[in-house]
């Protein structure tokens, strides 16, 4: 994977040219469609024969978004990819009828199809989605365009189109993680916050290791990340913009340590918290400073702040009934309601992009898990368990789940994973070298 210091503008390199349509619209009576449950799902299956390079110079980009496609949807465990080894005929033409017979007698119930031109440094890619078994396209075709070096956004957008058909849902695969990186010696690690596609593609670096970096969080229009930093000798919440990386020290006072913030929905205020004197509570201020108003005032330790999606409320940890466990309280402060009730201690909760449910960690007996629970606190779900998982991140669907894995012994080290919410599909992300606190973006724009 190769790495590259990060310079102005490039995290965000987009797509230049945005959706158009191609062909018209067909009426179907029963579109194929994939029913999320959590119960056991088999993966629906799905052909994606080569994209056509349709100019001299877009063989390669054609090959390369094929395959890309492709992984996004068998990653996410809902699809299942049938080899092209086993296809009867191939798409020779973008604008050839589909031979339906030959991908039905394959078992395909999907099946996409495309084509890739390239000129001056620039490239377009336009797509199909068919359902195969009743002989329909599934909505009408799309093309996306931009420089060439956004391919992989280009692919990730045909697969969030892809996935958003099927299964009447948004996608989540064009979008960026914000996480830790790691290295050196188990007991002399040196940390930098670093951002790659959620596939763990692309990682460009957002500091560099002087200091010791915690906790990074995305803002809601992904342009902003919200972090600890220990770059004063103290936690101090700061605010990087991706664009410029540039950054600042949200607040600073004398005798106090900030950190586990995280933006409100809209973006204009920071939830944190606070410690002075012994004591740590939630505050929030406003992103460009000032405004702080103190949410907590209790002898306990309260921290890690999450707010609900219309923003109205927060779910925070805290031990005020004697061991960690997770409440909720109005945004604005006063009286909070206790939420966890199960054996075992409760932590870093994180509220569902789609308000239904609130992500967790929990320790209890010797083991770690990341878990899941209404908001009510009833239907809590363990969907992992190991010698160290922590610090749930949401992906933009609220569909998939990241998060920390620290491996055990002398050698172990924190890496990557995801896992659906029914507890499906577990999957490392590939990283070069340790890496932990991821957070999900939103989708790019």
């Amino acid at each position: 994977m190769g790495l590259t210091r990060l310079t102005g503008a490039a995290v965000l390199a987009g797509v230049t040219a945005l959706i158009a349509p191609v062909g018209v619209t067909a009426a179907w009576a029963e579109p194929l469609r994939i029913e999320i449950t959590d119960g056991v799902i088999e993966p629906l299956p799905f052909a994606a024969p080569a994209f056509q390079a349709e100019t001299s110079g877009a063989g390669q980009y054609a090959a390369e978004i094929a395959r890309l496609v492709a992984a996004d949807l068998a990653g996410t465990g809902l699809f299942r990819e049938i080899p092209p080894s086993a296809f009867i005929s191939n798409v020779t033409s973008f604008a050839s009828p589909v031979a339906y017979e030959d991908w039905r007698a394959i078992n395909a119930q999907a099946l996409i199809t495309g084509a890739v031109s390239e000129n001056g440094g620039n490239i377009s890619v336009k797509f199909r989605v068919f359902d195969v078994f009743s002989g329909q396209q599934l909505g009408d075709g799309l093309q996306f365009g931009g420089s060439a070096t956004a391919w992989r956004r280009m692919a990730h957008k045909v697969a969030d189109v892809v996935y958003s058909r099927i299964t009447g849902e948004s996608g989540y695969f064009d979008s960026r993680v914000v996480f830790v990186s790691e290295s050196g010696p188990k007991n002399a690690r040196r940390k930098r916050l670093a951002v790659m596609d959620y596939d763990g593609a692309n990682v460009q670096f957002l500091t560099d290791s002087s200091s010791l970096v915690l906790a990074p969080r995305f803002s809601p229009a992904g342009d902003k990340v919200l972090y600890t930093s220990y770059e004063t000798g103290f936690p101090q919440v700061n605010v990087l913009d991706v664009n410029s990386v540039t950054k600042r020290i949200l607040s600073s006072k004398e005798g106090t340590m900030t950190f586990a913030p995280r933006f409100s929905p809209d973006g204009s205020r920071v939830v944190y918290s606070l410690s002075a004197g012994g004591n740590t509570d939630i505050y929030t201020m406003n992103v460009n400073g000032g405004g702080e108003q103190r949410l907590t005032s209790s002898p306990s330790i309260e921290t890690a702040p999450s707010y609900s999606p219309d923003g109205q409320y927060i779910v925070f940890e805290s031990d005020r009934s004697g061991t960690q466990q997770l409440y909720i309280m109005s945004a604005g402060g006063g009286e909070a309601r206790r939420i966890s009730f199960g054996p075992g201690r409760y932590g870093t909760p994180v509220w569902s992009p789609r308000g239904d449910l609130i992500a967790f960690t929990k320790q209890n007996s010797g083991r770690f898990h990341i878990g899941v629970m209404r908001t009510d606190g009833s239907e809590e779900r363990l969907l992992t368990a190991s010698f160290l998982d922590e610090g749930p991140t949401w992906s933009p669907n609220g569909r998939v789940i990241m998060f920390t894995r620290e491996s055990q012994g002398a050698s172990g080290a924190p890496a990557l994973y995801s896992v659906d919410i029914s507890g499906r599909n577990l999957r490392r992300v590939v990283t070069d070298g340790p890496a932990s606190d991821p957070a999900w973006s939103p989708l790019l724009k």
